[in-house]
């Protein structure tokens, strides 16, 4: 594939290497006009086509636009206009459909809301695309986005890139597979339990939960409430880790809508020593049994930092026993709007009438939809208990942060199996506590893939660090891509 560069220097970039390489290279490579953006985009539509027949990652496209886009992209390098310089100046992008992008459909994988279609980006989505990237469509969620296989009777299931027989996540599992599969290099998810962390993993990608309230949740469907805006943020899931803290630094920052989000400061990651960091490894939380590849990767990590000058501690935490309960129950008290009535749009939902039209086939939701509307409605989480682990979970946040310290990390499962077979999470509901935790928590985290196991599934590990401290795991992140090799596209 032969460009023009701009200085009349023709160069040679395949397709082979565009659908390898990071966001910001590519970037580079269309302003320095090594490669069109037109070419990049007509790679990365041409590979979704190839690939979303068998995933069924990305729901609905818009190649015509992206291709307009693109177009007007090398106008503008053609002219050295000072917008050339965006960070991912004419890259392609994916964006979870649950966001707001202007003219594509928005449903959160709520069937009553099939003919939603926004004007108007979401902050976040108009905050990337003034960075330069070209959405190339919408991708797949799960049911209102409350659960760790994305699949709903809107656009059906969406499968793993590495074993399509197998769950991508959720509930930004479109993203996660699309950009797993290279089809793209990055994409906008959100995270209120997992959400970008777990499709990454299982994905074999990165993906950044930030500190909580650093992203604006403007414009994504459902949002969250009060200390929930908090919990839930908005990011990146890239193939490749030196896109994260661009991405991040993109779409970060109030945006005067969103009274959950507050100015941060974003350290550099580029200058994070590994030699004298703190590393506090968490390989268990002592009630979901952990994957034993899953362990050894983790160990690995962790010798890895300490023969890289590291002081490196495994360590036991009695209080992440309680998880789940913690995450439950704060969810429930910033929430005035209950799951059911999200689920009846606006309306009590009669679950018993539901559960019986689901068992004859004619529901329009999911069995882990209504399930948990009927979790819901129990006592468990609400009320004095509930605001018992409230409290815990305040306690444990600080007592996290300061045995991890103000240049510390911490290594810890980013699940509690490799991706598993389509409908297993019925059966394993709350094997995604280990991302769910650091939500509430409001801590940053990273998923950072390592390489591929026996069966050919992705490995991993999550590196969390204290509020504020997002420059710290994405740091790790890239020492630990140069290191295991990051991404492995798989052989779709």
């Amino acid at each position: 594939m032969l460009a023009a560069h701009a200085h009349g220097t023709p160069q040679v970039v395949g397709r082979h290497e565009l659908l390898h390489m990071s966001a910001a290279r590519m970037a580079a490579l269309i302003r320095e006009g090594a490669v069109s953006s037109r070419t990049a985009v007509e790679a990365h539509i041409s590979e979704v086509e190839r690939v979303n027949p068998r995933i069924r990652a990305m729901v609905v496209d818009r190649f015509a636009a992206a291709r307009r886009e693109a177009d007007r992209a090398d106008e503008l390098v053609r002219a050295r206009a000072p917008e050339t310089a965006a960070p991912f100046f004419g890259v392609p992008c994916s964006v979870k459909e649950s966001f707001a992008l202007a003219g594509m459909p928005q449903t959160g994988g709520l069937k009553a809301r099939a003919d939603h279609y926004p004007t108007e980006d979401a902050t976040a989505v108009a905050r990337l695309r003034a960075a330069g990237a070209i959405p190339l469509g919408v991708t797949n969620v799960s049911e209102l986005c409350m659960w760790y296989e994305s699949h709903n009777t809107v656009y059906g299931r969406t499968s793993n890139p590495y074993d399509p027989g197998r769950i991508a996540g959720g509930s930004s599992g479109g993203e996660g597979a699309l950009v797993g599969a290279g089809a793209t290099p990055m994409g906008l998810g959100a995270d209120i339990g997992g959400s970008i962390r777990i499709p990454a993993f299982f994905c074999g990608v990165f993906g950044h939960k930030s500190t909580g309230g650093v992203v604006p949740a403007t414009g994504s469907f459902p949002v969250p409430e009060n200390e929930a805006l908090r919990y839930m943020v908005s990011g990146p899931l890239c193939r490749r880790a030196e896109d994260l803290m661009p991405f991040l630094r993109a779409v970060a920052g109030p945006d005067g809508i969103d009274p959950g989000c507050q100015p941060v400061a974003l350290g550099d990651e580029r200058d994070v020593p590994i030699e004298g960091l703190r590393v506090v490894s968490i390989e268990t939380n002592g009630t979901t049994r952990v994957h034993p590849e899953l362990t050894a990767a983790q160990r690995r990590v962790a010798d890895h930092l300490a023969r890289r000058g590291a002081r490196v501690e495994t360590v036991r935490l009695a209080a992440l026993r309680h998880s789940f309960a913690i995450w439950s129950s704060m969810l429930a008290a910033a929430a005035e709007t209950s799951f059911h009535e999200m689920l009846g749009h606006g309306r009590e939902l009669p679950l018993g009438r539901e559960l019986g039209r689901y068992v004859l086939g004619r529901s329009a939701h999911t069995l882990p939809a209504l399930a948990l509307a009927v979790l819901e409605k129990l006592p468990t989480y609400h009320g004095a208990r509930g605001q018992a682990y409230v409290a815990m979970g305040r306690t444990l946040q600080s007592e996290l942060e300061a045995l991890i310290g103000a240049r510390g990390v911490l290594l810890y499962p980013p699940f509690a199996t490799l991706a598993p077979r389509h409908r297993v999470p019925l059966v394993q509901p709350f094997a995604f506590v280990y991302t769910a935790i650091l939500n509430v928590l409001e801590m940053p985290s990273t998923a950072v893939p390592l390489g591929l196991g026996k069966k050919g599934l992705p490995l991993g590990v999550q590196v969390a660090a204290r509020r504020g401290a997002d420059h710290l795991t994405i740091g790790v992140a890239l020492e630990l891509e140069r290191a295991f090799g990051g991404w492995v596209k798989p052989t779709l």
